[in-house]
């Protein structure tokens, strides 16, 4: 039985961010075109959604890593800082 395709954590997570920002421009063209009047045609929309998943993919995978390290130092000083103030 062949094995599904692996992907690298960071790969998958870049990936996925592109799909949430994919649908998130979709819902927002969806929504405005409900309240007020279509902005784009659904072909256009879908275009430039893809733009964005692809933006957002990558922008997650260049800068999700950075904003972990930079999260977890941050927890390390404040846990020090706390523990000095004891």
């Amino acid at each position: 039985m062949p094995s599904p395709i692996s992907l690298r954590p960071r790969v998958k997570s870049a990936l996925l961010w592109g799909a949430v920002g994919f649908m998130a421009f979709l819902v927002l063209v969806q929504g405005y075109a409900l309240v007020v009047e279509p902005l784009v045609s659904i072909t256009q929309g879908a275009g430039i959604a893809l733009l964005v998943a692809a933006g957002t993919a990558a922008g997650a995978y260049v800068l999700e890593h950075r904003i972990a390290a930079w999260s977890a130092q941050r927890a390390v000083s404040e846990t020090n800082s706390h523990n000095d103030a004891d």
